[in-house]
């Protein structure tokens, strides 16, 4: 028994994903190709994506935001799991990355599930509120540029239903946020999302041990 988290080494990792990596072939050689790709590191862990696909099928969602697509390895993993009528409305400002996610979803069969679309993500998502959009969505996974983040969970927020959940990813920003604030503007926005989402009544947090760590807020 342990009183708190481990640490995982790479061969407990390698029996983790063993013993519980369920992963379409698709996905599989998505991440395969990502994983020669010079910005390799923005990768979400497999684990991760699939807690993601556990996530949305447990609360039911049927719409869904993406902020922040990359190769498109997350918004695949949510797409194969909505219903028929699901939507995943993934925001990115690549056309160079996504052409890459474009290839895949289509290979996937989940092309017309993913409704992409290039602009800074701030822009995007103003445009759903602004189309009266407030309330009509069950999930959005952040994972973008940190200095955003907190404009992302505002407009996430007001974008979601009560009961639909944010998961944010990179919250220890590779264990930078502990100690004193940060010189680096990206490690400090991170740590100064934390303790507002720590102090913010209008949501039910956890923070999870999971990758670069994961702060799930389920909206009031």
């Amino acid at each position: 028994m342990s009183g708190k988290s481990i640490g995982l080494s790479d061969e407990l990792h390698e029996y983790l994903l063993s013993v519980s990596l369920r992963e379409s072939a698709v996905m599989a050689e998505l991440r395969e190709e990502t994983a020669e790709h010079p910005k390799s590191q923005m990768q979400i862990a497999p684990e991760q994506a699939q807690f993601l696909r556990f996530l949305v099928q447990l609360i039911g969602a049927r719409r869904t935001l993406e902020i922040g697509v990359f190769t498109g390895y997350s918004a695949m993993a949510v797409a194969e799991v909505l219903p028929p009528n699901g939507e995943v409305v993934a925001c990115d400002i690549s056309e160079e990355y996504t052409q890459v996610a474009r290839r895949y979803w289509q290979k996937a069969g989940v092309d017309d599930t993913i409704d992409l679309r290039i602009a800074p993500a701030a822009e995007t998502l103003q445009a759903l509120l602004d189309d009266g959009q407030a309330g009509t969505f069950d999930f959005s996974f952040i994972d973008a540029d940190k200095k955003t983040y907190d404009t992302y969970y505002e407009r996430s927020l007001d974008l979601l239903r009560p009961g639909g959940v944010i998961a944010l990813d990179n919250v220890f920003r590779d264990g930078r946020v502990t100690g004193s604030r940060s010189d680096d503007e990206s490690v400090r926005a991170i740590q100064e999302l934390n303790e507002k989402l720590h102090e913010d009544d209008r949501v039910e947090i956890t923070m999870l041990p999971l990758a670069d760590g994961v702060t799930l807020a389920m909206k009031r």
